[in-house]
């Protein structure tokens, strides 16, 4: 493409050729100076240089002369025409062509709109006019670059100037483009020649970068900013996984590219990523509908210009997708053209904050049918809006003029959603402010402005910097990266009672605010498909408490698993990473979201099996009275007297101890119940075993010293038996003050013989002490029990030895089988074991030694003589 050019070797020198789009073998100087000159020809014409164009110049769309002219580049088609370059002739103009935005059109107005509103203010530039020179880039970068030459050149094609031709064109700053991809290429033609940019719809973040385009400002806030609302807003609804699209364009891509930056710290994970341009042929744009219609992420973030959103959804709607809740960025949200698509209804995005500008809607509908006729681009707009045509149709009728364009219902007359063409008035109005502080002054009260002088536009680019005003309501002032304060409106596609699509206001985002305040959105809104309840979109179900997290093998954080948590672990919240235990005396409950109190167990006296146990001892005390009663009533028989009655109350009295000891193994265990409950049983034990070792020795006894010449019985007389059960009891009661002293039982809550529950139990305290115990328990059972084998064949006038032999047989084997038992038995059921051994053992003792007697005693009292005594063999 063969652009015009006026300027200056030096220039071209800091200007490569192909960032300018031309060739330098296509610049014909019209003299030959002493070296080559690009881009211009130079003719030595008095002390002037004759400099001229090479190029074609494009012509504006809108113009009119002024004392000070600013540019404008608006993106009102959206493709151009095919220029065939075959290098052996002129190449053309490219020319606009395709669809017809008359939304950009309005932009373009209102620009104008502005610049007259300006000419006749009296406070703003007063005596000085605005010109203006507007043209369509039809949002193509080769053109926008054409726009650009065009915009420092100016337009004559041939002029006279001091110097090297190095002035550049009367255009001393420039609002555009509506896009971020052409306002890049804008600006960087601008930048070297200090002409600023003011933009009121490029929000790419990369533009707010200094270095590379240090004359850009824009209106309309950085991308940055909106891909922190549309990550808040995404997440707001909890949508953790979503499908996102986005234009192939300087635009799109670092707009996305910002959004998934976003996002991922947010926790949002992304199904697909799609990108696609309007000029992409048809099976790409395809290709990016079905990986929406086939996905499973409900949500689709679009960070799409209005231009490709219309082709993407002319796809869709060939073969519309399932239901999706479109997210959308502000360059295609507030497109009154995309909301006749019926599967876009509940979308929500973010947009230009609304606004009203007095005076607007009756500019753009004072059109006069030869004001339309005059302009190429006004009159394409009128042709497509009534259907009508200026030359002769055989498919249209004439446009005769009496077309009212105040009924027309189109993106151009549509003034009350204004949002960019309110960015577009304060572009332009900024562009004044700097104007003014440049060229007017105060004096004595007037304001008096100088519209001859040479004004640069490296000097409003310096006064750009500085403004700060309202108008209209609205704040316009710039920070250092040449961005206005970000302020959204979050918009929802509802339908309103004429059927009609239309957004909606249900929140805003305020990047002044302090965190965590400015992103406010409602639940008052209309859902993808009409309705009311918020979609899900995850990829896997929120995770209930009692459940972690585990990430599928492959996938995005967001794909996961839930995991019940282990035995004794707990997480009380959704979607936790981690299970965590409970404390050692906590346990969960059965959803295991809650940490609980262990129960404590014990052999409580509320238990059925604690409630017989102790019935059963109590039986078995009341039984050794009985029998102590009935031997004491019955103390003068024969049977009484022969098997040593003192002897037998002590046994009886042991015994009823031996019963009523178990009693103290029932409850909680405390301090002093352990201490009491072994050293009892111990002694008790050990005094019962010793008044039957003393009953088995004078049996023993008593068979010698019928042997003649024997006096057996003189050295174990009742004093003898007396010193013998004291001594071995005294010996047992040593051994469990040792006990005591150096290591007594004490109550303890076991925590590892039961994860669930603690076990309040007895601790030995000293190992040794408690075996020591039931070590001389045992060593005198035993020799007792051998003492009574050996009795066991003497006459049956003696024949106590026999049950003393059956007796000490059941208790020897109840105590062999205790200890595994003991040893194995789990929580409270030890305890039940040491009980259950003491009674059985202690039933054993009395029912085989004194049940016989008792019965003789009681139901055969014809036994119960001497005579029946004497006679037995």
């Amino acid at each position: 493409m063969e652009v015009g050019l006026r300027l200056a070797v030096c220039l071209f020198e800091l200007l490569p050729a192909v960032v300018l789009g031309v060739s330098l073998n296509d610049v014909q100087p019209t003299t030959q100076p002493t070296r080559p000159l690009t881009g211009a020809s130079v003719e030595t014409e008095s002390s002037l240089l004759k400099c001229s164009l090479q190029g074609s110049p494009r012509l504006p769309a809108f113009s009119t002369e002024g004392d000070f002219v600013i540019g404008g580049a608006f993106v009102v088609h959206y493709q151009t025409n095919a220029v065939v370059n075959n290098y052996t002739t002129k190449p053309g103009v490219a020319t606009c062509t395709g669809s017809f935005s008359a939304r950009d059109l309005r932009f373009a107005r209102t620009m104008i709109f502005a610049i007259e509103e300006i000419n006749n203010s009296s406070e703003l530039l007063p005596g000085v006019r605005l010109g203006y020179q507007i043209y369509d880039t039809c949002s193509s970068v080769p053109v926008a670059t054409h726009v650009a030459f065009q915009l420092s050149n100016g337009q004559d094609p041939v002029f006279y100037e001091d110097g090297n031709c190095s002035q550049s064109g009367v255009v001393v700053a420039a609002v555009g483009d509506s896009g971020s991809t052409p306002s890049i290429s804008i600006s960087r033609i601008l930048g070297p020649f200090n002409i600023p940019l003011v933009s009121h719809f490029a929000t790419c973040a990369c533009l707010s970068d200094k270095k590379q385009f240090p004359t850009f400002f824009r209106t309309i806030p950085s991308d940055h900013y909106q891909a922190d609302a549309l990550a808040k807003l995404v997440k707001n609804f909890g949508w953790t996984w979503i499908g996102a699209v986005h234009s192939n364009s300087e635009y799109g891509n670092n707009g996305m590219a910002s959004f998934l930056g976003t996002a991922l710290r947010e926790g949002i994970c992304v199904e697909y990523i799609e990108s696609f341009y309007r000029t992409d042929p048809r099976n790409k744009i395809r290709t990016v509908a079905d990986a929406i219609r086939r996905s499973t992420a409900t949500v689709v973030v679009a960070f799409v210009a209005a231009g490709d959103m219309k082709f993407l959804l002319e796809e869709l709607a060939l073969d519309p997708p399932p239901p999706r809740q479109w997210i959308g960025s502000e360059g295609w949200t507030t497109d009154p053209n995309l909301m006749t698509f019926s599967f876009c209804a509940g979308a929500i995005g973010v947009a230009i904050q609304q606004s009203v500008i007095p005076g607007l809607r009756d500019f753009l509908l004072d059109l006069s049918p030869s004001e339309v006729a005059a302009s190429p681009l006004l009159a394409e707009f009128w042709q497509d809006a009534f259907s009508c045509s200026f030359t002769k149709s055989v498919n249209k009728k004439k446009c005769d003029g009496t077309e009212d364009i105040k009924t027309l219902k189109s993106p151009y007359t549509e003034t009350s959603q204004l949002r960019v063409s309110n960015m577009v008035y304060k572009a332009v109005y900024a562009i004044a402010h700097a104007i003014h502080n440049a060229v007017c002054q105060e004096t004595s009260g007037t304001t008096q402005c100088d519209k001859h002088m040479r004004l640069e536009p490296k000097r409003v680019f310096t006064e750009l910097k500085k403004v700060n005003f309202s108008q209209n309501g609205y704040h316009v002032s710039f920070d250092a990266n040449g961005d206005p304060v970000a302020f959204y409106e979050l918009v929802n596609w509802q339908q309103s009672e004429k059927g009609v699509m239309e957004p909606v206001t249900v929140g805003y985002y305020d990047a002044s605010l302090p965190i965590g305040q400015e992103f406010r959105i409602n639940r008052n809104l209309s859902w993808m498909d009409g309705k009311k309840q918020v979609p899900v979109s995850v990829c896997s179900e929120s995770c209930p408490p009692g459940t972690r997290k585990v990430l599928q093998k492959g996938k995005p954080i967001c794909c996961y698993d839930c995991i019940p948590c282990p035995e004794g672990e707990i997480s009380n919240m959704t979607d936790s990473p981690d299970c965590f235990p409970c404390p050692r005396e906590f346990w969960p409950n059965t959803e295991r979201d809650a940490c609980f109190p262990k129960p404590v167990e014990f052999l409580s006296y509320e238990e059925i099996l604690s409630i017989i146990l102790a019935v059963v001892s109590i039986s078995g005390a009341c039984l050794a009275i009985i029998t102590a009663v009935i031997f004491f009533y019955y103390r003068a028989t024969p049977i009484v007297r022969a098997n040593n009655s003192e002897l037998s109350f002590l046994l009886l009295f042991s015994l009823t101890l031996c019963f009523l000891c178990s009693l103290t193994f029932i409850g909680a265990p405390s301090e002093w119940s352990c201490m009491l409950r072994h050293t009892a049983f111990g002694i008790t034990f050990v005094l019962c075993i010793s008044c039957v070792l003393g009953k088995t020795i004078v049996v023993l006894m008593a068979f010698k010293a019928t042997l003649p010449g024997s006096n057996a019985m003189k050295w174990f007389g009742p004093p003898q038996q007396r010193m013998t059960v004291v001594s071995l009891t005294l010996i047992q009661i040593i051994i469990c003050i040792i006990w005591l002293v150096v290591s007594p039982p004490f109550p303890v809550k076991n925590l590892s013989t039961y994860k669930e529950k603690i076990i309040l139990e007895c601790a030995l305290g000293s190992a040794v002490g408690f075996w020591a115990v039931l070590g001389y328990i045992g060593l005198l059972a035993v020799f007792c029990f051998v003492l009574a084998v050996l009795a066991r064949k003497l006459p049956d006038n003696f024949n106590e030895a026999k049950m003393i032999t059956f007796s000490m047989l059941i208790f020897c084997a109840v105590w062999i089988t205790f200890i595994p038992a003991y040893v194995s038995s789990p929580g409270k059921f030890t305890v039940a074991v040491e009980i259950f051994a003491i009674l059985a053992s202690s039933f054993g003792l009395i029912l085989c030694i004194f049940a016989p007697k008792c019965f003789i005693i009681l139901f055969q009292p014809d036994k119960n003589t001497k005579k029946f005594l004497m006679n037995k063999n």
